[in-house]
């Protein structure tokens, strides 16, 4: 078996460069990780090896059978020897060399880049003639997002158009879509998203996805829409004199509403004549510790922000409480209505005994049998009187 020498550069570059030019290219899909090794027909001593697909950042293995009676070997990348022999001729620290024997001399090339991609050759000088093999790396390389709209804030009917470009191999598909809570956001499989007239529903969230047979990038990128104030129809409030009252204004804006209160056209503030003000979020509160007789009446919250403002109409009025005076003077006239009723019944059955036919009166009877019913019912009206 011959020994594989260590060949003199000069002769090596001319038999590889003769080799090189002996060489031809033909394109195939291979396993990434198989070593690369001759076919064709027999007649050929140059053999065109199936591609090699590696993805950016990982390590390829390539190799070739050697043989006996090998005077010189190398492996070459566009004309640039990699490796003569044992020799490194390659400056690139990623490169080394694997395996040197009779029988296969291979290298590896490390953290692939798109740079590293095309054909490689594997030259081999007999004692005879010279052979090459040659294959090509294809690298891939993942998607990365290269460009995309910033943050943005528009008004409300506005038109929008929001932009993401992307750039990988295989060339990536871009998508975008609205992450709604709802589910019903909008998408679009186009580098561009337009929005006509946007509303406040369209607002949110947006995602930009960049996808290749390699791996996938998402970016997302914020919309604003800014409109006017909307505000809650404001409730009446009821409260006792002495008593504690609260007035609640809540508005929906973006920006986030400023809220002004109004009695009639004067306009109060905080800690005005012992009122609190307190604002929070989209909720203002209006309140009042100690309610005295002028404070009943008509208020107005007002909402406002750049776009706009709009307001709502609040009553304080008073609540009476019942007392134990108002209670008699109730309960009283109830038994008066009660008594004067039954009176007038009374008088009325009285009247028609009297009257009815059959009726036998006197003098003495007639007057006796009319006032006795009715003296005692007012005994009875007097007696519930007493109670109270």
């Amino acid at each position: 078996m011959a020994e594989v020498g260590r060949p003199d550069r000069v002769t090596a570059n001319q038999d590889l460069q003769r080799a090189e030019q002996m060489g031809r290219r033909d394109d195939h899909t291979t396993i990434l990780g198989l070593p690369v090794r001759s076919q064709g027909d027999s007649q050929s001593d140059n053999k065109v090896m199936d591609n090699v697909t590696v993805r950016q950042g990982e390590t390829v293995f390539l190799s070739c059978a050697q043989g006996d009676f090998v005077t010189h070997t190398a492996w070459l990348n566009r004309s640039s020897i990699l490796y003569a022999g044992e020799d490194k001729w390659s400056v690139d620290p990623r490169v080394s060399l694997v395996t040197l024997n009779q029988e296969e001399f291979s290298i590896k090339i490390e953290n692939v880049d798109m740079t590293d991609e095309g054909q490689y050759i594997c030259a081999v000088q007999t004692s005879s003639k010279p052979r090459t093999t040659s294959v090509h790396i294809i690298v891939q390389v993942p998607p990365k997002i290269m460009s995309l709209s910033k943050d943005i804030v528009v008004n409300e009917g506005s038109n929008v158009t929001l932009m993401c470009s992307a750039s990988g191999k295989p060339e990536p598909s871009v998508t975008w879509k609205l992450l709604s809570p709802s589910g019903h956001g909008l998408s679009s499989d186009d580098e561009y998203l337009e929005i006509p007239a946007i509303t406040r529903q369209r607002a949110g969230m947006y995602e930009c996805t960049a996808v290749n047979e390699v791996s996938t990038d998402v970016q997302t990128v914020e919309l604003t829409v800014n409109y006017a104030p909307s505000v809650v129809e404001g409730k009446d409030v009821g409260v006792t004199l002495g008593q504690r009252g609260v007035l609640q204004c809540e508005a929906d804006a973006v920006p986030q509403a400023d809220f002004e209160w109004y009695r009639d056209d004067r306009r109060i503030f905080n800690g005005f004549d012992g009122i609190e003000i307190e604002d929070d979020g989209a909720l203002s509160k209006l309140t009042f510790f100690n309610v005295s007789e002028a404070d009943y009446g008509n208020y107005t919250c007002v909402a406002i922000n750049k776009l706009g403002a709009a307001n709502t109409s609040i009553v304080l009025y008073e609540i009476i409480e019942p007392t134990s005076s108002t209670l008699l003077q109730v309960d009283t006239a109830s038994v008066l209505e009660m008594t004067s009723s039954v009176l007038e019944k009374a008088a009325s059955e009285t009247y028609a005994i009297l009257e009815g036919p059959g009726a036998v009166q006197d003098g003495n009877s007639a007057t006796t049998g009319t006032h006795t019913p009715a003296c005692l019912l007012l005994m009875v009206a007097l007696q519930l009187l007493m109670r109270f």
